[in-house]
């Protein structure tokens, strides 16, 4: 993290923005989960905007749940210009994918989420959800400092949340239409084709 939190142009950056983010997504699971994923995800997309405020979860127990909740919001919290991660719930898009995914990467979220509520407990003597959002940023941009070589359990953990939670926001109705202003496809007119002179 840069700073106290990943800017909205650095998360773009990071990923090709759109619906097919999902390619970019290798960090939530090994090999094999690509066709149920797909289709899931699919699902998932069409029934986010419609569906009412509850939602049942399918993997993480419910404190699993506040937890993912509050560092999918520290890492694209709500600003002037749009809603956040929270608003987006892009922890029940998280919980969907994971709950279709393998074993292994069952067992890395559920072991990562251990991990940094033990981290928690041992910085502040309170579960990360419960934690003041200075010391959740704290937190955070400790297990942050090796993002591109991660090395202990809370530092790859934050690599498959932060990249997670970047998928699961510019795929919601919040981060397509209300932070990237997309407004669908159109037509043009004309194609002028590249404008630098060495392609003309």
């Amino acid at each position: 993290m840069s700073d106290n939190k990943i800017t909205r142009r650095e998360a773009i950056k990071d990923i090709s923005v759109g619906v097919g983010v999902i390619a970019t997504l290798p960090v939530l699971g090994g090999t094999g989960w690509g066709r149920a994923l797909d289709q899931d995800h699919a699902a998932h997309l069409a029934q986010r905007a419609a569906r009412t405020k509850t939602y049942a979860l399918r993997f993480f127990t419910a404190e699993e749940n506040r937890s993912l909740i509050e560092m999918c919001e520290q890492i694209i919290p709500a600003d002037d210009h749009s809603p956040g991660a929270r608003a987006a719930r892009v922890n029940e898009y998280i919980d969907t994918i994971v709950n279709v995914s393998p074993d292994q990467t069952k067992e890395a979220w559920r072991a990562g989420l251990k991990a940094i509520h033990k981290k928690s407990q041992d910085m502040f003597g309170k579960p990360f959800a419960d934690a003041t959002s200075e010391q959740q940023v704290q937190l955070l941009k400790e297990i942050s400092r090796n993002e591109r070589n991660p090395q202990t359990e809370e530092e790859q953990f934050f690599r498959r949340i932060k990249n997670a939670t970047i998928d699961g926001y510019y795929t919601s109705e919040i981060g397509i239409h209300q932070e990237l202003k997309y407004k669908g496809n159109s037509f043009l007119k004309e194609f002028p084709g590249c404008t630098h002179p060495e392609h003309q």
